[in-house]
Order: structure tokens, then sequence, then C-alpha cells
């Protein structure tokens, strides 16, 4: 079942995906629309599944799932993960490769794969005060405090 987004609890699920670049007017109105008829018929053995959906920076994709109705189950994770592959074929995207780092680059977002992201560190092009998107968030608290963090604040401070 569709819900809003910010009516989700603070330990809502989170899942967090982003592209290898933003997505266009046409393409979020359309994303939109999709996420809205998955989410709405989105269930886990026959129980609906309360799910609502942002899309921050025309680039990310946000799923957060309460589970103090029902949880999703390893069938409804597939499900999810199918619908995110068609979403990639479909608009020509890469949402679901987790080696690659988004991050601030002033006002702008920059995608690179995490090898790049490695050799810009050693060469000081970024530091441990560019934010970058901590995507590994687990609930919605975590996304609300920590998605966008310093990167001597995240999984990324290892590079510095």
């Amino acid at each position: 079942m569709l819900v809003p987004f910010e009516s989700l609890p603070e330990e809502a699920r989170i899942w967090v995906y982003q592209s290898n670049r933003p997505f266009t007017g046409d393409e979020l109105e359309q994303i939109r629309k999709d996420l809205e008829r998955f989410l709405t018929q989105w269930t886990a053995h026959g129980s609906d599944l309360n799910a609502g959906f942002e899309l921050p920076y025309n680039r990310f994709i946000v799923i957060g799932l309460d589970q103090s109705q029902a949880s999703a189950s390893g069938c409804s994770i597939d499900a999810s993960v199918h619908f995110l592959q068609s979403l990639e074929s479909e608009y020509g995207v890469n949402l679901l490769d987790r080696m690659n780092v988004t991050y601030k680059q002033g006002p702008y977002i920059a995608y690179k794969p995490l090898d790049e992201f490695k050799k810009m560190a050693k060469a000081r092009s970024v530091s441990g005060k560019t934010i970058v998107f901590n995507n590994l968030v687990a609930n919605k608290h975590e996304y609300t405090e920590n998605w966008e963090i310093p990167a001597s604040e995240s999984w990324h401070s290892r590079f510095f």
C-alpha cells in the first residue's frame, strides 16, 4: 500500500538507489507513476506493505517501508529488485551498482566509480569535508540524519 513518505515512522526500513545520471523531468514524472503503481501492489506473503518513496536531487530513488504492519520477505525484496532492474532497462541508468560514490561538488552532484573516488581522495581532489551520500543507511532516522554527511564521518573515511 502506497503511503506518503513523510508519514513513515523513524524506524521504517530504507533502501537508497543512486542513478549514474540525473533523471529528466519527463523521466521523473514517469518514474513517480511507476513507483506509485509498484508500491500500491507490493506485498509480502499476501499482506500489503506500507511503503513510500522520495526522488531526491532528481537522481536517487529512496523507498521506505513501515515494517510495523508487515516486513519485506525474500520474495517481496526480489520483486523490488526486478522492478528496479526494469527501471534500469527502460531509462538506460544504473541503479543497483553499489561500487560507485555520489557526492556534492559545490552546488553539483557528482557520481564516480569507487576506484576513481579513491584516486581523487589520494590526490586531494576530495577531502574528508566533502559531502557524500551514505546509501548504506538502514532506516528513516539514519536517512534523515546521516545520509548526506562529510566523508570523514562515513564509510568513505577510509580513503583519507
